[in-house]
């Protein structure tokens, strides 16, 4: 198993289930992807990975974003393709080399800098509106990926021994991630009833284990939030209905803390 089986195996159970809602408590904006809208984006991504920027298996790709929707599927669609991702922590300013740099508007310029051979800039838009103006050298996720298809398939299938992950100094297989995840889920005792409240990193390799691969091994469900602070917490968990809180935040009296 490698996380993009995850994902094809959690489509097959129940497309429906909503599987990431995320919150950007700045703009005010929350968004729910099913498990197989979700999967459509990865696989809209992976195509313009593969098709659009020429990348091979192993290629790396830089992700210089926050913890976002799109970063999680961003993540997803380099796991689709055979390729590795390299997330970087907020704040962090020094690109590495990769095939493919995908950041936010804070590090477009550094970016740009590091000399990829492709950098793509994302607006963040809670419903993934085009970035605007950009300077020379980069391209507009949100207009080149709609073209792209609801599928991906790839030619080249990586064994699940490919690295798939570089998370610090940490490199991880696509085996050991989706094994990492099918433990968190036991140890949680994460269910398909789970819905789990996470503020998190989405750079750090615990909590893109914890956060995003666990609960998509259960079937269960997870809320981001982004910009988040206590005080906007006051009655969330209980509209999402959260079960299960893990990250930074207070949990809740009526939600069991993960970590």
């Amino acid at each position: 198993m490698t996380p993009a089986d995850l994902l094809r195996e959690a489509v097959r159970r129940d497309p429906g289930r909503p599987y990431l809602t995320h919150y950007d408590d700045a703009l005010g904006s929350r968004i729910e992807l099913s498990y197989a809208t979700f999967d459509n984006w990865v696989a809209k991504t992976a195509n313009l990975l593969v098709d659009e920027f020429g990348t091979d298996p192993g290629d790396h790709v830089v992700l210089a974003l926050p913890a976002h929707w799109q970063t999680a599927a961003w993540l997803f669609a380099c796991w689709s393709a055979g390729l590795v991702a390299h997330p970087l922590g907020d704040g962090v300013t020094q690109i590495p080399e990769a095939r493919v740099v995908a950041t936010d508007a804070a590090r477009l310029d550094a970016a740009l800098d590091a000399g990829a051979d492709e950098v793509v800039a994302l607006s963040l838009h809670p419903l993934g509106a085009p970035y605007g103006d950009l300077p020379p050298g980069a391209v507009d996720y949100a207009t080149q990926v709609r073209g792209h298809g609801d599928q991906f398939v790839t030619y080249t299938r990586l064994g699940p021994e490919a690295p798939a992950l570089v998370a610090g100094a940490r490199e991880s297989s696509g085996g050991e991630l989706a094994e990492a995840a099918r433990a968190a889920a036991e140890r949680y005792a994460l269910t398909a009833r789970d819905r789990v409240y996470a503020q998190v990193s989405m750079a750090e390799y615990a909590d893109i284990v914890d956060a995003l691969l666990a609960p998509m091994a259960a079937g269960a469900s997870v809320v981001i939030g982004t910009n988040t602070t206590a005080d906007t917490l006051d009655g969330r968990f209980s509209t999402e209905r959260i079960t299960a809180t893990m990250g930074r935040l207070a949990g809740s009296a009526h939600a069991r803390r993960l970590r």
